[in-house]
């Protein structure tokens, strides 16, 4: 008489699965553990140069900023002239993030969606400029609009490491031979 395959067919597979579970277990137990910071930090300052030298109106990057403020991403578009884009990303001390964010475009649906749906709350003096905050249910921001651009710290980072950002930001320095991009008109 045949014996009945579908008893052995699931036990069997049970087995395996236990297998390559005790497999994984192990791995993740025993496994490399990278005590390395996670984060990448990047080198922004070429992307700033180049895209400064193209931007319809000055650029800005923080400098000097304190130690361990790591950048982390960096992006110019500028495919549309009167609705160009610029951004640095950071990782604080704190491991918050925070980020500088331009535009000529319209600055009321930049705002919106950079700082995530944030609400006025008030006006903060940094460095001796007035700069808009804002509040949302993820982000804190910082927003002045100067000459049609709006120049924005945006992140998870307090309103006091927003305000840091924000006070270290400069324009380009023109490469050699390359004038600087004009202000935007008003």
């Amino acid at each position: 008489m045949a014996k009945k395959r579908g008893l052995e067919t699931v036990r069997d597979m049970v087995f395996s699965l236990g297998a390559v579970g005790i497999v994984v277990v192990l791995l993740l137990l025993f496994g490399r553990h990278s005590e390395q910071d996670p984060v990448k930090p990047i080198d922004y300052t070429l992307k700033f140069q180049q895209a400064s030298q193209v931007a319809p109106y000055p650029l800005l990057a923080p400098e000097g900023l304190p130690e361990r403020w790591r950048a982390t991403s960096a992006d110019f578009d500028g495919v549309d002239p009167a609705q160009t884009t610029w951004h640095i990303g950071f990782i604080n001390p704190a491991e918050e993030y925070a980020a500088v964010e331009q535009t000529n475009g319209t600055p009321d649906g930049f705002v919106k969606d950079k700082g995530k749906n944030g609400k006025a709350a008030g006006v903060v003096d940094v460095a001796g400029e007035q700069w808009k905050s804002y509040d949302g249910p993820k982000y804190r921001s910082l927003v002045r609009v100067d000459n049609g651009v709006t120049t924005m710290v945006t992140g998870t980072a307090t309103y006091q490491d927003l305000a840091t950002l924000a006070a270290a930001l400069r324009p380009a320095v023109p490469l050699p031979g390359m004038a600087p991009a004009a202000p935007a008109a008003s």
